[in-house]
C-alpha cells in the first residue's frame, strides 16, 4: 500500500466513524474533515467525480456546523439567565394565528413548541392565558405518546414562533446546561397547572 492509498483509507475510516457518531457537533466536524481528505485523494489519483462529489458536501456540512455552533452559544447565555425564551426568537418557523382560531386540540399529537411573539393565546382547560414571551406545548415533548392533554385557541390575532421538538432535542443533548433549564421551565409549568387547580398526572402536558 503506498501513501496516496493510505490517505484514501483515512477518508474511508473518518467517512465511517462520522456515520457512528449520535452528537451533532463532532459528526459535522469529522465529516468535514472526510470530505477534505477524500477530496486530496480524489486530486491525487484525478478522480473528478469523487472531488466534486466532496465539494458539494463540505458547505452543507460547514453551514450545519455553524448553526449547531450557535444554537449552543445562545443557549449558554439563555440558560444562566431567567426562564425567558426571548433568544429563540432567532430559531424555529413563524406562524400567524387569528382571532379564534385552533392551534391545538386536546388529544392530538404534539410535534412543537409555542413562543408567543404577539397576540393573546389561551388554555381553556386550566384557564392560562399567554401573552408576549409566553411559551407553550412545551411539556408534550415528555408525555406519553407525545400527546396533547390541552387545548391552545388564539383570542386575540398574533404570532408565534414554533420550535420543533426535534431541534429542542438537539439543543438539549448537545448542551447539559440547556438540558437543567428545560428542567426549570418544564417544572413552571407543572406548578402553573397546579395552581388553576388542574390535578397533576403522568402524562399532563400541552
Amino acid at each position: 500500500m503506498n501513501w496516496i492509498e493510505g490517505i484514501g483509507y483515512l477518508g474511508t475510516a473518518l467517512t465511517i466513524s462520522a456515520s457512528a457518531m449520535s452528537t451533532m457537533i463532532p459528526l459535522r466536524i469529522i465529516s468535514l474533515c472526510a470530505s477534505l481528505v477524500v477530496v486530496t485523494y480524489g486530486v491525487l489519483i484525478g478522480s473528478m467525480p469523487v472531488v466534486l462529489t466532496e465539494c458539494i458536501q463540505i458547505p452543507f456540512n460547514a453551514y450545519r456546523l455553524w448553526e449547531m455552533i450557535r444554537l449552543v452559544r445562545d443557549t449558554e447565555k439563555a440558560a444562566s439567565g431567567d426562564l425567558s425564551l426571548e433568544w429563540l426568537s432567532s430559531f424555529g418557523t413563524r406562524r400567524r394565528f387569528g382571532t379564534g382560531e385552533i392551534i391545538f386540540r386536546k388529544g392530538q399529537p404534539a410535534g412543537e413548541m409555542y413562543y408567543v411573539e404577539s397576540g393573546v393565546f389561551s388554555i381553556p382547560e386550566v384557564g392560562i392565558t399567554l401573552r408576549r414571551g409566553g411559551i407553550v406545548g412545551e411539556l408534550g415533548l415528555l408525555s406519553p405518546g407525545n400527546k396533547r392533554t390541552a387545548s391552545l385557541v388564539c383570542l386575540e390575532a398574533g404570532r408565534a414562533l414554533c420550535v420543533s421538538y426535534s431541534e429542542v432535542k438537539q439543543l438539549y443533548y448537545q448542551n447539559p446546561e440547556f438540558g437543567f433549564y428545560f428542567l426549570k421551565l418544564t417544572s413552571e409549568r407543572l406548578f402553573q397547572t397546579a395552581k388553576a387547580g388542574e390535578p397533576l398526572t403522568a402524562g399532563d402536558a400541552l
